[in-house]
């Protein structure tokens, strides 16, 4: 029996929404979070973090989801990879998911208006910001902006976000200190489109990696994950070492250096590219950079409560 036709609609749904990709939009939420316990000294709020989780959990399907649809129709998404969704795979049509697309913004929308009623303004000011840019990541992603939105909307808004539903206050810190975790989800999104580079060239869809190459796209990826490691450790030591007017983070977050063999395994499974003995290493580099987003975060998390 086919295969395809063994899977349920619930299973269904659930490759639709492409959880592999979740903890990019719940990482930061966790740091933020954490951030405001640990360094705000607030008391941490276990309900407002896991509605606040669930929100960007739904919001962030809905997005994937939104983008599968049209990058169906533009033509760009035409081979089944392991991290594909359902449209491609011919499991749901993109009318059906882009009705489900709809369906989640509505629901992740709501439950970010019950947090605003629970801890005001400012968070719808935040949500806002973080819809409109999930609407418009599709068209951004085309004109070479997508790893700018990405580490904007999920890493730097993710953690401020976390940051004010447990603390009500704005303050520039969860966005200064969440860039590393922000350059990990664009990674994840490069590898992605470095994947699809050649196919995005010839639908004429221009995405940064399609820009700098394949030479460029290298570079880029080992300055993003090898980049987000130097950066935390420089929140972490250049403020003691240097006397700098400027919060340093706890130094429990070294943790983060011992990801760095898997830093280094990432780094050569990029340049498997051509490696006709090694194909999936680079076919599923941009599941593999969401694995790594997450062991660095929860070194992240754990280092700051240590």
């Amino acid at each position: 029996m086919d295969r395809q036709s063994e899977i349920g609609w619930p299973e269904k749904w659930l490759i639709a929404a492409r959880p592999w990709a979740w903890p990019a939009s719940c990482i930061p939420v966790l740091f933020g979070s954490s951030l405001a316990a640990t360094v705000g000294w607030v008391h941490l709020h276990l309900g407002l973090l896991l509605l606040s989780l669930m929100a960007m959990v739904i919001l962030h399907s809905a997005a994937n989801m939104l983008s599968d649809v049209i990058d169906w129709k533009r033509g760009l998404d035409v081979e089944v990879t392991p991290v594909s969704g359902a449209v491609v795979r011919g499991l749901l049509s993109s009318q059906q998911v882009l009705s489900g697309s709809i369906i989640l913004f509505i629901i992740g929308s709501g439950l970010g208006i019950w947090l605003v009623f629970l801890r005001g303004i400012l968070i719808l000011k935040i949500g806002i910001a973080g819809v409109i840019l999930g609407l418009a990541y599709p068209w951004l992603k085309a004109a070479a902006l997508g790893d700018l939105v990405v580490l904007v909307n999920f890493g730097l808004l993710g953690s401020l976000g976390g940051w004010v539903v447990q603390t009500t206050q704005f303050s520039w810190l969860p966005v200064i200190w969440a860039v590393p975790q922000g350059m990990l989800i664009a990674a994840i999104l490069h590898a992605n489109n470095w994947r699809d580079s050649v196919n995005d060239r010839q639908k004429k869809v221009v995405t940064f990696s399609s820009l700098i190459g394949d030479r460029g796209s290298l570079v880029y990826y080992g300055i993003l994950i090898f980049g987000s490691q130097l950066i935390m450790v420089g929140f972490v030591l250049v403020p003691r070492l240097f006397g700098l007017d400027f919060p340093s983070l706890p130094l429990g977050l070294l943790l983060v250096l011992l990801a760095l063999p898997e830093a280094w395994k990432l780094y050569k499974k990029a340049g498997q590219r051509y490696n006709p003995a090694k194909p999936l290493d680079f076919i599923t580099l941009d599941g593999a950079t969401s694995r790594y987003n997450l062991l660095f975060g929860l070194l992240s998390v754990v280092g700051l409560w240590l």
